[in-house]
């Protein structure tokens, strides 16, 4: 695979059945790196193929009125612009725009007798509504609360993403449920349709961990606290009305996301005894569906991402499993729908009721992957998950390490471009998951946690590096390269800081000071708190001396820094910073930065940008490990 095969590749997701079982609608999104777009648009499985039903190029979010008669949808008509809602009937036609808010809707939901829809929508606050863009430009900006922005959302200050009630007809002004200075990320309707579960922060200096569950009445009155702050991230509610919620319980961080039941004023973990997680950042949003009281989710277990029902006294039994991640489903009355990756298949979509039929046949756009190898390796006594990705040949090769973000999240067994665009470029890709990733259980995901960090996952990598040397004698140990982003680019310039094994390094959007991190990045009040057990004022010795930056004076690797300049994730300050010492080092460096562009650049940048950042990883690497 080489970068501009990226255009080639189809790739769907969010399926959603219609109610008579058989149709199912799912979004197909591909890159045009000349028009430097995503184009998106809505899919139809009719019963006997699959055809376009949407023309795009930003149509998202398919969701069939419960009659099956319409379809809503989310149709973005220009990159600059929002997306507002849009209805059609469900055998086609032309879809009529039913919203106008100021920056576009960004959750859709029918209510259960389909005579009204809910959003999430974004407009201007109070005193920015009536402004132009020169003027919002240049006025200065008042900050009163910590959350003024956030990574993939911008400017948070000067707009309020609410929850409103759509008339679907588009004739009926749409009325505020969640009027106010807070924010409100996702809901979900009760079964009777009378109220709506929300998650909002309404922390007034929006500095406290987790979030705040609410419920609010549709047709009028104040909202209601109902759960304790914890890591929400999906509320649901069971056909019978009970309220459940995928979680963490705790605003401790991290910790393992399960299905949680409201009894009377107590919460039930119903997943706790499985030791793993119901959401996984390497796979699609979180997702509950119900087929009478038994609840449909996805698990994450070492590498895999699958789908399991979940019955009221918590036994579950596995609906899609093996080497694969779904990243998309829906279920009804004893039918799943799934998209589903694996590591030579970006995405196909599949029909399961007994038996598992693939509905789609995008296949590989005509490019020529390579299977990664699987094994594991002890280090400490713990297992730990690695893949080895190597290009066709004999010849040996040069070694790229590959390090996930997080660290809370995944390598695994579905389809990741990066590997198969290094491998591509004639490298061994190695990657692992050290102790502190998602997938292996509680104990392992908090295994990083204080002395941990920068310790045992620094072991983890080291050990499967030297594994992978000796399994697979292809990799060449003396042109290793090393590589990551986010916690992954904090490893990277850990390890090259500590270790003089490696010829070429690429840190990436990555953490590097923790100090300033505290002050500049949007979690960086809870962050460093929770993974270093101590906080502000106490925490800054701490801090630093768990940063790269202290020993960035040890640093003699060549590194390409590369980091986008409106990450509010990591601010662009952590790469500066890095860039200056290495300078004074004299070490051979260079960093590349990227214009409107946020953390998640090299998953959902502009394409242009995309194809340009892996163009300038392989030229560092090749400079140093191949010529």
């Amino acid at each position: 695979m080489q970068p501009a095969d990226l255009e080639r590749l189809r790739i769907p997701s969010d399926p959603r059945l219609h109610p008579d079982g058989h149709r199912v609608a799912f979004v197909v999104s591909r890159m045009e790196f000349e028009a430097d777009r995503y184009h998106r648009s809505i899919h139809l499985w009719d019963g006997d193929a699959v055809r376009r039903f949407t023309a795009g190029p930003g149509d998202t979010s398919p969701r069939w009125a419960p009659d099956g008669t319409r379809l809503a949808f989310l149709r973005k008509a220009a990159d600059d612009q929002g997306a507002q809602v849009a209805v059609m009937a469900s055998d086609g036609g032309e879809p009529e725009t039913v919203t106008s808010f100021d920056l576009g809707v960004r959750q859709v939901e029918w209510s259960p007798d389909g005579t009204r829809l809910a959003v999430i929508a974004v407009s201007w606050a109070p005193g920015w509504e009536d402004l132009d863009d020169d003027e919002r430009r240049r006025r200065p900006r008042r900050i009163v609360r910590h959350r003024y922005r956030f990574d993939n959302q911008g400017w948070l200050h000067d707009r309020l993403a609410h929850l409103w009630i759509v008339d679907p007809e588009g004739e009926e002004e749409p009325v505020d449920l969640t009027p106010g200075p807070f924010h409100v990320e996702a809901f979900a309707w009760s079964p009777d349709g009378t109220r709506l579960a929300y998650l909002s922060d309404r922390d007034e200096r929006q500095i406290a961990s987790g979030t705040q569950v609410w419920e609010v009445p549709v047709d009028g009155g104040g909202a209601t606290e109902v759960a304790p702050r914890a890591y929400w991230a999906l509320p649901t509610y069971r056909p019978d009305g009970v309220l459940h919620l995928v979680g963490t319980g705790t605003s401790d961080w991290p910790r393992l996301h399960g299905l949680w039941r409201r009894d009377g004023d107590d919460w039930t973990n119903l997943t706790g005894h499985l030791d793993r997680s119901l959401i996984s950042l390497a796979a699609g949003p979180p997702r509950v569906e119900w087929d009478g009281d038994v609840a449909y989710t996805g698990l994450e277990d070492a590498g895999r991402f699958g789908l399991i029902r979940v019955r009221p006294d918590g036994t579950t039994d596995l609906v899609v499993d093996g080497e694969r991640v779904v990243t998309g489903f829906d279920h009804r009355e004893g039918v799943t729908v799934a998209t589903i990756s694996e590591a030579t298949m970006p995405g196909e979509l599949y029909r399961i009721d007994g038996a598992e039929t693939p509905l789609t046949s995008f296949g590989t756009g005509g490019v020529d992957f390579v299977r990664p190898e699987h094994f594991r390796v002890v280090s400490d006594g713990v297992d730990i998950d690695a893949w080895v990705c190597l290009p066709p040949g004999d010849d040996r090769v040069p070694v790229l390490v590959n390090i996930h973000g997080g660290p809370a999240s995944q390598y695994g067994f579905g389809f990741f471009d990066e590997f198969q665009v290094y491998a591509g470029a004639g490298f061994g890709v190695v990657a692992c998951n050290p102790r502190g990733s998602s997938g292996r259980g509680e104990d392992f995901l908090r295994a990083v946690v204080g002395d941990g960090w920068g310790q045992v996952d620094r072991d983890d990598v080291d050990r499967v590096i030297d594994e992978a040397l000796e399994r697979f004698p292809r990799l060449d140990p003396e042109r290793i390269g090393v590589m990551g982003g986010s916690y992954g680019g904090f490893l990277t310039a850990w390890l090259i800081a500590h270790e003089g094994r490696f010829s070429s390094a690429v840190v990436e959007r990555a953490l590097l000071s923790f100090p300033s991190f505290a002050g500049t990045a949007d979690i960086g009040t809870t962050f460093p708190d929770h993974y270093l057990q101590v906080g502000y004022p106490d925490g800054w010795e701490r801090w630093w001396e768990k940063s790269p930056l202290s020993v960035a004076h040890r640093i003699t690797t060549p590194t390409l820094i590369v980091h986008s300049e409106n990450d509010f994730r990591c601010p662009i300050e952590q790469a500066e910073q890095l860039f200056t010492a290495l300078v004074r080092n004299g070490t051979e460096v260079e960093m590349i930065r990227f214009p409107d562009e946020g953390h998640e650049l090299s998953r959902s940048g502009k394409p242009r940008h995309r194809l340009e950042r892996f163009e300038a990883i392989l030229a560092w690497h090749r400079t140093h490990l191949v010529s």
